[in-house]
C-alpha cells in the first residue's frame, strides 16, 4: 500500500516566458503581469500578481479575556471595520514577532509577555503573494509608542476591547468580517477548547 500524500501545500513554479510591471514605484507593493505556461503545454496565457512584502496581525488578549480592538476606516472596500492590530512586514529580515511587537507598541501602546503563532496564512492566493502571520498576545502591560505618529487613516483609529466570546459571535454571525481578524478569533477558540492555550511553550516565530 502506497505511503499516504501529506495533506499540505507545496511548492511549484510553471514557466515563465515574459513579464512585465503595470505599476510600480517607492512603496512596496507592486502590480505585475506575467505570461505563463502550463509545464509541457505551449499554450500560453496570462496572470496578474500583487507583489507584497506580507504582514502580522496581533489578537491581543488581556487577563479578563478581553480582545484589544480597532476600528479603521478602509477606502477600497467602504467600511469602518473591526480589526486587529497589524502591519507590513517592511523591515527587511526582521522576524515576524518582532514585526508584531513593535506594532502592538506603536498601534495600542501595549506590550506583551507571552507570544504565540497561531497561523500563517495567504491573504488572496490566486492574486498575491501576500502572507499573514497571526500571533496571540497575552501578559499585557502598557508602553508608550515613543515617537511613532499616526497618520492618515490610523490617526483617526478607535481602540476598544471587547470579550472574545463576543467577538467570536459577531465573527459567526457576519456582523465583523475582516479576514485574518476571523482566522484569529476561530483559531483562538479551538486551541482554548483543545487546551492548548493552556501549554507554557511559546509558539511564536
Amino acid at each position: 500500500m502506497p505511503a499516504p500524500v501529506p495533506l499540505a501545500d507545496r511548492p511549484a513554479s510553471w514557466p515563465v516566458v515574459s513579464t512585465r510591471d503595470l505599476h510600480r514605484d517607492d512603496w512596496i507593493v507592486a502590480l505585475r503581469e506575467d505570461t505563463i505556461t502550463r509545464p509541457g503545454h505551449p499554450e500560453q496565457f496570462t496572470r496578474i500578481s500583487l507583489e507584497h512584502p506580507g504582514a502580522v496581525v496581533v489578537l491581543a488578549v488581556d487577563d479578563d479575556e478581553q480582545a484589544v480592538l480597532l476600528r479603521q476606516y478602509r477606502h477600497t472596500s467602504g467600511h469602518e471595520f473591526v480589526e486587529l492590530p497589524a502591519g507590513l512586514r517592511d523591515a527587511g529580515d526582521e522576524p515576524a514577532v518582532e514585526t508584531a511587537k513593535r506594532e502592538l507598541r506603536e498601534e495600542v501602546e501595549l506590550e506583551a509577555s507571552d507570544w504565540r503563532q497561531l497561523l500563517s496564512t495567504y491573504a488572496s492566493a490566486g492574486i498575491s503573494d501576500e502572507v499573514h502571520v497571526i500571533f496571540l498576545a497575552r501578559g499585557l502591560t502598557h508602553a508608550p509608542r515613543g515617537d511613532f505618529e499616526m497618520q492618515h487613516e490610523e490617526a483617526e483609529m478607535e481602540v476598544f476591547r471587547a470579550p472574545v466570546s463576543d467577538l467570536l459571535e459577531a465573527v459567526l454571525e457576519g456582523r465583523v468580517r475582516q479576514g485574518p481578524l476571523a482566522q484569529a478569533v476561530l483559531a483562538y477558540e479551538v486551541l482554548r477548547q483543545r487546551g492548548a492555550l493552556d501549554h507554557p511553550e511559546d509558539l511564536a516565530e
